[in-house]
């Protein structure tokens, strides 16, 4: 065994406890509130309910003709004929738009106590007070909290859910709203497009540097529910963000759907970070896009975990449009039985002098199957790039698969690209290490594994990375290896 993978297992055991996250286990996430709210709501989308959203909204006439055209876009569009198959998907028995009956609050004591009770079993009252400078918290499709620490208003820093942005700051809004993804993108960008509801919207002015992460957590919890949340992240010339998203679903043995969206502007000589744990349950469709348009000397970070859903398609992309710019994507899929986990990345170099770096880390056990599927394209003028993509593959039992498919487009000879993949399983040397001194077997194999996803659990914070490594060891019980 190599000293360096000593190393991260004892620092895992050491570190695996947290006073926000020790008590996690699986009910957390599957149990469900009743949802009264959500009799009798139309179900599938029509005109009709795209106005309703909208006139509830009290939305300005652009955002209704938007949804409108997005709709319009959506039911011309087809199914995506590649990656996982979604013919059993029956959007028509979708719950796209549920109100929970409570009004939006700053004041955690002022959240309906059954709504809170999930929060509080999710650690994101006490995550809020220790770590981070805001934290919104949404419940099927509207935020029932959100809140900025003071510091951050006085420098000019904006956080709100995007309903409360779009009344508040509507010129901003609108001159970025789905101008990073648009609606023509798919089929499933148009249908977020028409439905949209609720999500988070920080602008951070230039030269501000935020010390702490903000995070909003978004949550499902009727029956059949579909979520549709809109993240949009302005940062400045020069500025620094860090944002987190949490997800979670709980399980009821029918579909649900999480069609989102992320845009993030990242001006000259910004660094944001974006780290997200996703972990739907097994009902959901996770069909979420993200993407990121990255200027001049600026870095953007994707930090990502999928797990739990049935099926999912996620890649996030960076556009690096300006010269100097730079992307790194570190992620991790986990696909257990039942589960097709097909994620990766899509870099654009349409600069010159950009760099990139994917490292993709994906586990699949009990019949699961994960798929990297990425994209990197240099453009003809994008001269002096550097790229570098890792996939690495853990198959933990012989009836799961893996498989890694990369579109790699250079239209320019004077770049540096690399790419490699792996596909590897678990070693009966480093478990009989493990287990010669006195770990049980189960546990050594959770810390191999949660050894082989350090390099990226260690870029979440502290608390998170512990979330992080505690979900894995949920999925490993009861791997036979």
């Amino acid at each position: 065994m190599a000293a360096s993978t000593v190393k991260s297992i004892l620092i895992i055991r050491m570190t695996n406890d947290s006073p926000i996250f020790s008590g996690l286990d699986r009910s957390v996430f599957d149990d469900a509130n009743p949802s009264p709210y959500a009799d009798g709501l139309e179900r599938g989308v029509s005109e009709e309910l795209v106005r309703r959203i909208s006139t509830d909204k009290n939305e300005p006439e652009w955002m209704l003709a938007m949804r409108l055209e997005s709709l319009r876009i959506f039911l011309d569009k087809p199914m995506p004929s590649w990656g996982p198959d979604l013919s059993a998907l029956d959007l028509d028995n979708i719950i796209y738009y549920a109100r929970p009956g409570t009004q939006e609050t700053d004041n955690w004591d002022e959240v309906p106590a059954e709504i809170r009770s999930v929060y509080d079993r999710l650690g994101i009252p006490e995550a809020e007070r220790r770590m981070l400078a805001g934290v919104g918290a949404q419940y099927e499709s509207e935020m029932v909290y959100h809140n900025l620490k003071e510091k951050w208003e006085e420098k000019g820093v904006i956080f709100l859910d995007m309903d409360n942005a779009l009344q508040e700051h509507p010129d901003l809004v609108k001159k970025y709203f789905m101008q990073c993804v648009p609606a023509l993108d798919h089929k499933f960008a148009a249908l977020h497009g028409a439905v949209w509801s609720g999500g988070t919207f920080l602008y951070v002015p230039a030269g501000v540097h935020i010390a702490d992460p903000l995070q909003a957590y978004f949550r499902m919890n009727a029956k059949n529910m579909g979520q549709f949340e809109h993240t949009l992240i302005v940062v400045e010339e020069e500025a620094v963000a860090h944002y987190i998203e949490g997800c979670s679903a709980p399980k009821y043995g029918s579909q649900g759907l999480h069609a989102g969206l992320v845009e993030i502007f990242a001006k000259p000589g910004s660094k944001v970070r974006y780290s997200s744990v996703e972990n739907w349950s097994r009902d959901t469709y996770n069909l979420n896009t993200k993407r990121a348009i990255v200027e001049r000397d600026a870095t953007m970070e994707w930090i990502g975990g999928n797990m739990g859903s049935g099926t999912t398609m996620l890649y996030p992309c960076s556009v690096l449009v300006g010269e100097g710019a730079r992307c790194d994507h570190m992620a991790i899929a986990f696909a257990n039985e039942g589960q097709w986990q097909d994620t990766g990345a899509k870099v654009l170099h349409m600069a010159p002098h950009t760099s990139s770096k994917v490292v993709s880390k994906s586990i699949s056990k009990g019949g699961g199957c994960s798929v990297y599927r990425g994209m990197l394209k240099i453009a003809p003028h994008a001269h002096d790039c550097i790229a570098n993509v890792e996939c690495d593959a853990l198959l933990l039992d012989e009836r799961s698969r893996t498989d890694t498919i990369p579109d790699i487009q250079i239209r320019n000879n004077d770049v540096t690209i690399a790419h490699e993949a792996t596909v590897g399983k678990l070693s009966e040397e480093d478990i009989f290490y493990l287990t010669s001194r006195g770990i049980p077997r189960e546990e050594a194999k959770a810390m191999i594994v949660n050894a082989f996803i350090e390099p990226v659990v260690r870029l979440l914070p502290l608390e998170y990375a512990v979330e992080m490594n505690r979900l894995i060891e949920l999925e490993m019980e009861g791997s036979v290896g």
